[in-house]
């Protein structure tokens, strides 16, 4: 059986990979399979998947489809360039800060769903290159999504998977080495596109006529949807404290929002449920079942137990094993099914006597969401951004992406070597 289920796994994440058949469709085909061959039963598939990440996936995305109606994200654009005289250079430091923000407390998707749209507008009437200020963005989105809990969907899985680590040890133990490295990045950033990023006074003048306030369309919404994800990211850092699930905080504010803004609209209700990226729940969904499969068999046992064998149970070795190892994968696979797999190996390493497993939870955290940067498959809100672009005509090629983000993503894994192993080991 085990067998089975590992050509299964590899037939299905070689799928993943090439891209030739939709992500979801894997996911789900695997799934279906893992029970049709007798691995799994239909009670085991549903106990292995993990509905406090979807849940907790589900409840973000409804909040910030009903506030991305009010025009909060344009608004912040605008205002950010004005206060900034619409200086290219400062502006790319601007609208990247701005994306690493909203990564870290939103999906990363949604967030560059919501501030490319406004750099194509920026930059087209400065008549400054796009590219820069997306390379930015892809970058920011996923080193601002590293610092939180819920700000990339590997931290909600590791979130789920280990309770002590809530919202505020996330932000404790990795906030700090997030703006260490988002300051690094931007700084090189500059230092390659810095000459390029020119433009006329009068282009500014222009920029520094805009009125924000116009962009906003739904003020009464918005103070609504402002309190709501205040109490929401409270309650999150209290979750514990409270006994709450982190998919019962979201789910609960996503309720609470639509119960006092869009209750009696049906239409509208209909509206932001559609808009959730129900292929990225279902491809969870998917994922869970195909891991429960490989656990279930024994194959993720016998991982962990390889894996102790070559770093004979060090911490150090094992640590700096996973966040290497989680970095490089991730640049080239998507690293929800990369994370999905470790997740159960790390546990089972400690079922084996491996008492400090901290270390490894935040190697892998560190390794799974920066690692994303190497490429533009690496991370769902890269290959989004790439899709913006080439519907904008200005096309990001891999290989030219590749050349500027992935050494800079080794380098950010160099910074988190240095901060593991001098705060934890």
């Amino acid at each position: 059986m085990a067998y089975i289920a590992i050509a299964i796994f590899v037939v299905a994440y070689m799928l993943i990979i090439s891209e030739k058949v939709q992500r979801t469709v894997v996911g789900l085909t695997g799934a279906m399979l893992m029970i049709f061959a007798g691995i799994l039963t239909q009670e085991q598939a549903i106990h292995h998947i993990d509905f406090n990440t979807i849940g907790l996936l589900a409840g973000m995305m409804i909040i910030v489809n009903i506030t991305s109606e009010t025009g909060l994200f344009n608004y912040l654009a605008v205002w950010s360039a004005k206060k900034v005289q619409a200086n290219p250079v400062k502006l790319l430091i601007v609208l990247s800060a701005l994306t690493a923000v909203c990564s870290a407390f939103l999906d990363n998707v949604t967030t560059v769903l919501l501030t490319v749209p406004v750099t194509f507008s920026i930059t087209s009437q400065l008549k400054v290159p796009v590219q820069p200020f997306l390379v930015a963005q892809i970058l920011a989105s996923n080193i601002g999504g590293t610092a939180t809990l819920i700000g990339d969907p590997p931290n909600i899985m590791i979130g789920s998977a280990v309770p002590e680590l809530d919202f505020m040890a996330f932000i404790t133990n990795l906030a700090g080495v997030c703006i260490v490295i988002f300051l690094v990045t931007i700084a090189i950033l500059i230092a390659i596109y810095g000459k390029k990023l020119v433009t006329t006074s009068e282009l500014q003048a222009q920029i520094m006529q805009m009125d924000e306030k116009k962009e906003l369309r739904d003020t009464a919404l918005l103070k609504k949807c402002l309190i709501v994800l205040a109490l929401t990211i409270l309650t999150f850092m209290l979750h514990s404290q409270l006994h709450l699930e982190s998919a019962s905080v979201a789910l609960g504010g996503a309720s609470l929002l639509m119960l006092i803004s869009i209750s009696r609209h049906e239409e509208m209700v209909a509206k932001i449920l559609s808009r959730l990226e129900w292929l990225a729940i279902f491809f969870f969904v998917g994922l869970f079942v195909l891991v429960g499969g490989l656990m279930e068999t024994g194959v993720i046992k016998a991982m962990a137990t390889e894996a102790i064998n070559i770093t004979e149970g060090d911490v150090t070795m094992t640590t700096m094993l996973i966040l290497w190892l989680s970095a490089i994968a991730s640049a080239f696979v998507d690293n929800i099914p990369f994370v999905a797999t470790l997740i159960p190996m790390i546990k089972e390493m400690g079922a084996m006597g491996m008492t400090n497993l901290e270390p490894l939870w935040w190697a892998l955290s560190l390794g799974a969401c920066l690692g994303g940067n190497g490429t533009l498959i690496g991370a769902s809100a890269n290959v989004v951004v790439a899709g913006m672009a080439s519907q904008h005509g200005h096309k990001i090629s891999f290989v030219g992406y590749m050349k500027i983000a992935f050494p800079m993503m080794i380098l950010s894994i160099i910074i988190s070597s240095v901060y593991i192993y001098f705060r934890y080991l």
